[in-house]
């Protein structure tokens, strides 16, 4: 008997392969589970739609990630660290920080998507890439600059 399978199984094929089973096979077990259609001229057509359809879908989804991605690695942050004697930085810029600079921007991005190997602790520009949905990559530039002294620009000028 020939039928469309519904889902991937192991050992029989994957989500949409016509294959031939035993007939026992099918009307005892693929059928009753609904983990395969019987493979008529119908069926065919309808799941080549469905599979036409999702393709669509999928494309115009991509399309929108990879716009969206796109506004994303235009993005610049700075961040401003605390520095002491020979430029040497008080603590690291984490993955924390950068999602907080993206969202103060606008953008909100799960930062465990954001894929920075280990902290950043040096002052300087780092390209960060950016994990997003369907493949696709974003990369962010951080700048990490010297935390202006407060206490200079506070005190009154004469």
């Amino acid at each position: 008997m020939k039928v469309i399978l519904q889902e991937t199984m192991d050992g029989v094929g994957h989500l949409g392969d016509v294959i031939n089973v035993a007939d026992g096979f099918a009307r005892n077990f693929l059928l009753p589970r609904r983990k395969a259609v019987e493979a008529d001229s119908r069926s065919i057509k309808a799941f080549e739609h469905a599979k036409r359809a999702a393709a669509e879908k999928a494309k115009k989804e991509k399309l929108e990630i990879e716009t969206h991605a796109k506004k994303v690695s235009a993005v610049t942050l700075t961040i401003e660290a605390q520095v002491g004697k020979d430029d040497k930085m008080f603590g690291s810029v984490t993955v924390k920080d950068i999602a907080e600079g993206l969202a103060a921007q606008g953008f909100t991005v799960d930062r465990r998507k954001i894929q920075l190997g280990q902290p950043i602790k040096e002052l300087g520009t780092v390209t960060v890439p950016i994990k997003m949905p369907r493949d696709v990559t974003a990369t962010v530039t951080v700048c990490v600059v010297k935390k202006q002294e407060v206490e200079a620009s506070a005190q009154p000028q004469d």
